[in-house]
Parts: structure tokens; C-alpha cells; sequence
């Protein structure tokens, strides 16, 4: 990612001395902004790889989202100041890379639709389980596979405002007040995407899921 050259024509601070891998994001920010580059250039490595994985799967392209993510970084970068430490970084960055993939969204005019939301408790054992399932035993690796991968493809089909959340709940590994934060959306509007969401991907893989059961 070319962000440092990116940072210079925004007047970078200075080097600062190496950064341990362990020091937290937080604290990373407060040293980017006491002028340490290098602590900025730290949490460039540490979220690059997550972040634009992320991207790929919201907007379906691999260099579309290399390059967001130097966008996403480098309004990070210029808005440093506003971080609320509060809060996670990660809570932060993610809403920023939230903002950015909807306007490529739309510049790309990709369709949306209107779903009703469905109801349920998403926090019990139950609810969180039923896409996870429970570690492969050594019969059942080929068939994982195949579900991997259509999974997959199905994420990949949802709305965009339901894939977006089920890629922070499952993929980020986000909280729905994380993801309420980061969307903006109420925590009860979080909760029943998610739950519709799910139901759209259980019918999706009804036959593999099917298959799964009966093995």
C-alpha cells in the first residue's frame, strides 16, 4: 500500500522509533498523533490484511478494495483528532471503511432491496450456532469444503446492507453495538438484519445443510 507517500503530500509526522506488536491500537493513535509515524505505520500492517479482505467481500473486487483500503487509511490518517478513545479503533476504522464501500457502492449504482426483518432472540447459544456448526472430523472435510464455498457465494448474493453486517458479525467477529456503532443503525435494527440475513443464507444452502444432517 503507498500510503506513506500518500501521508508525506499530507505532512506526516516524523519517524518515531520501532513499535512493539503488543502496544494497543489506542495507544498507538495517541503516539501517531504526538507525531510517531511509525506508530501509524504500525496500525497500517496490523489492519491492512483484515481490512481489505473486508472490502473484497462488500464490493467484489480484489483491487477495487486494495485501493479503498489506501482510502480508508489515509482518512484515517487525516482524522486522527477526532478518535474517540472511548471506544476501539477497530469500532472506528470499520466505520470508516463502512462509509467508503457505500459510496463505491452507489457510484457503481449496485441494486438494493427491501426485506422485511424477522424477529427472534440472535443471542442464544442456538442462533449463533446454527451457521458455525462444530469442528470436522476427518469424513467430513470434502463436504465443509463444498459448504466453505458455498457460503461463500452466498454471502456474496445478500443485499449489500445484510452482507455488510453479516461479514462484521461473523468475519470481524464484531458486537452488535460495534456493528451499531459502525453502521449507525439501531442495535435492534443490527439484531434483525442479522437474524434475516442468516434465515436468507440458511435457504440458500437448505440442500447442503440437508445433506449435513442426514450424514
Amino acid at each position: 500500500m503507498e500510503l506513506e507517500g500518500n501521508a508525506r503530500k499530507r505532512n506526516a509526522p516524523a519517524a518515531g522509533v520501532p513499535v512493539p506488536e503488543r502496544v494497543p491500537d489506542e495507544r498507538l493513535v495517541a503516539r501517531a498523533l504526538d507525531g510517531d509515524r511509525s506508530a501509524f505505520e504500525a496500525l497500517v500492517r496490523r489492519h491492512q490484511t483484515p481490512l481489505v479482505n473486508h472490502l473484497y467481500r462488500l464490493i467484489g473486487s480484489r483491487d477495487a478494495a486494495l485501493d479503498l483500503a489506501q482510502d480508508v487509511f489515509i482518512k484515517v490518517y487525516t482524522s486522527l483528532a477526532s478518535f474517540d478513545p472511548r471506544y476501539r479503533f477497530t469500532t472506528w476504522l470499520y466505520r470508516i471503511a463502512s462509509n467508503c464501500a457505500i459510496d463505491q457502492l452507489r457510484r457503481k449504482q449496485i441494486p438494493t432491496f427491501s426485506l422485511e426483518p424477522a424477529f427472534g432472540d440472535l443471542d442464544t447459544p442456538d442462533a449463533e450456532s446454527r451457521l458455525a456448526g462444530t469442528g470436522p472430523d476427518p469424513d467430513q472435510v470434502l463436504r465443509l469444503r463444498e459448504l466453505q464455498g458455498r457460503l461463500d457465494t452466498a454471502i456474496q448474493e445478500l443485499p449489500p446492507a445484510y452482507r455488510e453486517l453479516i461479514l462484521l458479525r461473523h468475519r470481524q467477529h464484531c458486537r452488535y453495538d460495534e456493528i451499531a456503532r459502525i453502521t449507525r443503525l439501531p442495535i435492534g435494527t443490527v439484531k434483525n438484519r442479522i437474524f434475516r440475513a442468516r434465515e436468507i443464507l440458511r435457504e440458500s444452502l437448505a440442500d447442503l445443510l440437508a445433506g449435513e444432517a442426514s450424514a
